[in-house]
């Protein structure tokens, strides 16, 4: 069984989330290799959640909120050999649950389409997105 905390993504190990991003297939789209950018990102997500089985990170929902409005759910990724076990329906509710007022809003992955609306989310059919600068 797993259990899932509220985390300060400061804290937390980078080797051991870039770990987790690359058993979830995630890495594939975040900048797991440039470390200091990915500790960037951690530590300016103002909400984190963590999934540990006997110590192991197996899930992480990394998310922005003003906590009561709305809540912008960045990461949700699970170690690919814990999905389908409803560590990723426990992290959207402990997510849920640190901002009860807020809705949550969240880009999907590709391959995980298919997943949200099975969870509760509907999709927004006018949702916009600016892509960063290249540089």
């Amino acid at each position: 069984m797993w259990k899932c905390e509220i985390v300060d993504g400061a804290e937390l190990d980078i080797e051991e989330v870039a770990a987790l991003y690359r058993a979830s297939t995630l890495a594939e789209r975040r900048p797991v290799e440039d470390r200091a950018r990915f500790a960037d990102m951690l530590r300016g997500a103002n909400l984190v959640i963590t999934a540990r089985a006997e110590g192991q990170l197996i899930g992480i929902a990394r998310s922005l909120t003003d906590g009561v409005y709305a809540t912008y759910l960045s990461d949700l990724a699970v170690d690919q050999a814990f999905q389908h076990q409803g560590v990723g329906r426990a992290l959207i509710q402990a997510t849920r649950e640190a901002a009860p007022q807020a809705s949550i809003t969240l880009l999907a992955a590709p391959a995980a389409v298919g997943y949200y609306p099975r969870v509760g989310f509907t999709q927004h059919d006018s949702a916009w997105v600016m892509a960063r600068p290249t540089s």
